[in-house]
């Protein structure tokens, strides 16, 4: 009996694992690449910041930023100013 509850249990991992990866791949592919800031900021009208602790270097933005490192890596070249925040007005 023993046997079979630590076998069911193992399975049971594995699969949580498995599941795991497969939801990691499928947020991967989810994440969109802009042209330009002007297509970005449809979207994302404060721009796309890496972190929430980063400070903008241009002064003044009258939208707050989106965050998400994903978002911000994937639009990186978009980063004029390179402080962290894409696109931001």
């Amino acid at each position: 009996m023993r046997f079979v509850i630590s076998l069911v249990l193992s399975l049971a991992l594995v699969a949580s694992f498995s599941f795991d990866s497969l939801r990691l791949a499928e947020a991967a592919a989810k994440i969109k690449t802009y042209p330009n800031c002007t297509a970005l900021n449809k979207d994302y009208p404060g721009g796309v910041a890496r972190s929430s602790s980063v400070k903008n270097k241009g002064g003044k933005t009258k939208y707050k930023p989106y965050v998400s490192k994903a978002l911000y890596d994937a639009n990186q070249r978009l980063d004029r100013d390179k402080d962290g925040i894409a696109c931001e007005r």
